[in-house]
């Protein structure tokens, strides 16, 4: 049996850029409490019809997942605020190209920027010391200035529920996991699944292939493929398209899926997906916007606030299972328990959070550790 699959692709070009990748949560927990001041900073008000919104893709539109659920988004935020025209540009490379497609949307009228991948920030921050009276809205960054905010959901959450799923699911007790890059967003990701799972089969473990892209759906068969020959007869995810769901289906694998209910490329074995609102945020932003009340924060909302969720369960979900899921989410919501609350072992068997304990967000960002359960390694 294979104790742990490491399938390598050539994404970051440089070890630097693997490096800077890793970096990212501690930033981001850093950005927390640096705030550049620019809560003090007041942008203009805008009229919902003059705001003329661009949103910036790093994927296709009909990508089935991730750019999919912003684009759902955004037509929700459309619905609900009559007169806005927004515009799309899809697949817009995460590096300088990006600034161009942001300064082309500014000179045709936006006067609102929705940029939806973390490999922008830089580029969001530059346009916005360029374009002081636009508003920029980056998601999942940690930099932020007078007139740019970032936005992210708490993805653990419900990521936590799903595990209850996958772990009352499997009968080889190995849960195979697609997982896009070794950053602190898909390891909290990874962890709190990973919980969840141990808490109804403290038996089993979760698999972790690295593929080391968002979007590749090739490459996230490939490796459900190979978790498939590891002996995994569950998968869970943290990629873009679906891939991973699609080859699992075929295989007659469970499938938890990602940022879209996935009963659609798996209609005989999808369980449950964790999923995004990002139309919650579209929607606040283009209503402060609109009444002054805008201001550059660094929003991390959670499923009591709407912005991420669990899907309707698939067929195959016992009555039991419902039971507990309704329960502990019930725990998180009322807010007197969250994923990370102690005792909680890492993966080499020792106390990583105390009991009485729960982490903290800047650790919860900076996540750069697994937990007891976890079948894999983080590369350095």
């Amino acid at each position: 049996m294979i104790s742990f699959i490491n399938v390598k692709y050539s994404y970051c070009s440089t070890k630097s850029e693997e490096e800077a990748l890793m970096k990212k949560g501690i930033l981001l927990a850093l950005a927390l409490v640096m705030s550049f001041a620019a809560s003090a900073f007041a942008l203009a008000p805008i009229p919902v019809k003059d705001q003329k919104p661009a949103f910036i893709y790093v994927g296709p539109a009909a990508d089935g997942g991730y750019n999919y659920m912003h684009d759902i988004g955004r037509k929700m935020m459309e619905k609900n605020n009559p007169g806005i025209k927004s515009v799309v540009v899809e697949s817009v490379p995460e590096g300088p190209d990006s600034e161009r497609v942001m300064e082309t949307a500014i000179r045709n009228g936006a006067k609102v920027i929705y940029a939806n991948s973390f490999g922008y920030m830089d580029h969001v921050i530059n346009m916005a010391k360029k374009y002081p009276d636009v508003y920029f809205n980056h998601c999942s960054g940690y930099k932020d200035a007078p007139n740019v905010s970032t936005y992210f959901g708490r993805m653990y959450q419900p990521r936590y529920l799903s595990g209850l799923v996958a772990g009352a699911a499997t009968k080889s007790n190995i849960i195979g996991y697609v997982a896009a890059y070794p950053i602190p967003e898909v390891i909290r990701g990874i962890n709190a699944f990973t919980l969840g799972v141990r808490k109804v089969n403290p038996k089993a473990k979760v698999k972790v292939v690295w593929i080391y892209t968002w979007h590749d759906p090739a490459k996230e068969k490939e490796a459900t493929k190979a978790l498939f020959d590891a002996k995994a007869d569950t998968i869970a995810m943290h990629a873009d398209t679906g891939g991973a769901p699609q080859a699992a289906e075929e295989l007659g694998m469970w499938v938890i899926g990602y940022n879209t209910p996935m009963d659609k490329y798996a209609p005989t074995r999808h369980l449950v997906t964790p999923v995004w609102n990002w139309g919650k945020y579209y929607d606040y932003s283009t209503k402060a916007i609109a009444k002054g009340t805008w201001k550059s924060q660094q929003i991390w909302w959670s499923m009591k606030d709407g912005m991420v969720d669990l899907s309707p369960f698939g067929k195959a979900v016992s009555a039991k299972t419902k039971d507990l899921v309704a329960k502990e989410k019930q725990n998180i919501l009322s807010g007197k328990w969250d994923v990370f609350t102690g005792p909680i072992k890492g993966q080499d068997g020792k106390i990583a959070v105390p009991k009485g304990k729960s982490l903290n967000d800047g650790e919860m960002l900076s996540m750069s550790w697994f937990v007891e359960g976890v079948d894999g390694t983080i590369p350095k």
